[in-house]
């Protein structure tokens, strides 16, 4: 049981905050030390979908969800020249009973914060951890000099974790052979509440509306050999990615056009990690499995990692057993859902006329005789529950 017991989590994002929340609700004594001055704007847009969205609901702050974040109805693939759309995957029509949601990454952090603090949990900001002690024996210090020997020890740091490796996983990551830029952009084209993916040869774009629907999050991926800095903290001009999607016609070229603040990211391919847990010590989020954005669920994975992690950890059998079942209960599933967004790149970056012609008409087809099934193919994605998997 972990009632009383004091637990940390380096880290304040989702992962961390969603872990934090989870594992006060059952009783334990939680502080997150986060690097970070305080929570602020950082990253752009997420899609919470209906397994990340169960989660929310479980941790009670679905209806704040509900308040901060729009309805998606749809998710439209589109050819990138004039944006004719390809095919339309129909949620608000069949899939009516689940709940797919944008929402700004900075909103859902602050609700999670608020959350966290409404409960007791404490917070250390501007704490830089510079060392964990050993697994069996955690002992957290920071670059200020603060220290501290919690019972046990959460590594929400994400892709760049320092207890990764302290746990045993050494492997190296590979560059993808793609980079992403991240934007938010000003509504001009009065962007539907859809989900677009815009595909063109070796690139593709994806746009959906935010809070008020004043802007829209682009997320805009190149393959390309030039290698670029993993993490969202490089800038990057606006004329090179308008220069990089120049032949983008339609909404696309008018959101394109909308560029100010644009942030370039290196996607490399990470091995999802051997050893989750040991000791005293547990991975949750993209320190266990960093995942290209191609489904979007890096959020909703982390969200179903901080629920299985505490209800995992809070029962009265030896501890390493804890973290065993918990990684049995998590890693098959996280690393069908990474294979399947390695996957989804090459349906989008379709070169050759041909080919692209005849996978455009078989999506067309598709749409037209079995749209349920179209819809329905990652049912075992959305449709999955961790809250009653626990039960």
């Amino acid at each position: 049981m972990i009632e009383g017991q004091s637990i940390a989590i380096i880290g304040a994002g989702i992962g961390g905050l969603a872990a934090a929340l989870a594992l006060r609700l059952r009783g334990a004594d939680v502080k997150v030390f986060e690097q970070a001055e305080a929570l602020g704007e950082v990253g752009a847009g997420l899609q919470i979908s209906p397994n990340g969205a169960a989660v929310l609901k479980a941790l009670g702050v679905a209806p704040q969800l509900r308040a901060l974040s729009l309805r998606a109805k749809a998710v439209d693939l589109c050819d990138y020249r004039q944006g004719r759309l390809v095919c339309r995957l129909d949620l608000a029509r069949y899939v009516p009973d689940l709940e797919y949601c944008f929402v700004h990454r900075a909103d859902l952090v602050q609700l999670l914060y608020e959350a966290c603090r409404a409960k007791g949990v404490a917070f250390e900001f501007s704490q830089t951890v510079s060392d964990l002690g050993a697994p069996d024996a955690p002992r957290i210090t920071t670059q200020s000099g603060l220290s501290c020997t919690p019972d046990f020890v959460v590594g929400a740091d994400g892709v760049k974790s320092m207890m990764r490796p302290a746990l045993g996983n050494m492997s190296v990551p590979r560059f993808s052979g793609q980079v992403a830029w991240r934007a938010i952009v000003p509504n001009t084209c009065d962007h539907p509440d859809h989900a677009v993916v815009h595909m063109a040869p070796g690139r593709h774009m994806v746009s959906y509306p935010l809070r008020d629907r004043s802007g829209v999050n682009l997320v805009m991926v190149q393959e390309r050999s030039q290698w670029a800095e993993e993490g969202w903290a490089q800038r990057d001009a606006p004329r090179n990615v308008q220069a990089a999607f120049c032949d983008f016609g339609g909404m696309a070229k008018s959101l394109l056009g909308g560029l100010d603040k644009v942030h370039l990211w290196g996607l490399f391919l990470h091995p999802v990690a051997s050893c989750w847990g040991q000791g005293k010590m547990a991975l949750v989020g993209d320190a266990a499995h960093p995942t290209l954005p191609f489904l979007a669920q890096g959020a909703n994975m982390a969200l179903e990692d901080a629920w299985v992690f505490a209800g995992s950890l809070d029962t009265q059998a030896p501890l390493q057993q804890r973290l065993d079942v918990y990684q049995a209960r998590r890693k098959a599933r996280v690393e069908r859902t990474v294979r399947a967004a390695v996957g989804n790149a090459w349906k989008y970056h379709l070169s050759a006329p041909p080919l692209r012609w005849a996978a455009h008409s078989a999506m067309r087809a598709f749409a037209a005789i079995a749209p349920r099934q179209l819809v329905g193919q990652f049912d075992w994605l959305y449709r999955h529950d961790v809250i009653a998997e626990q039960s």
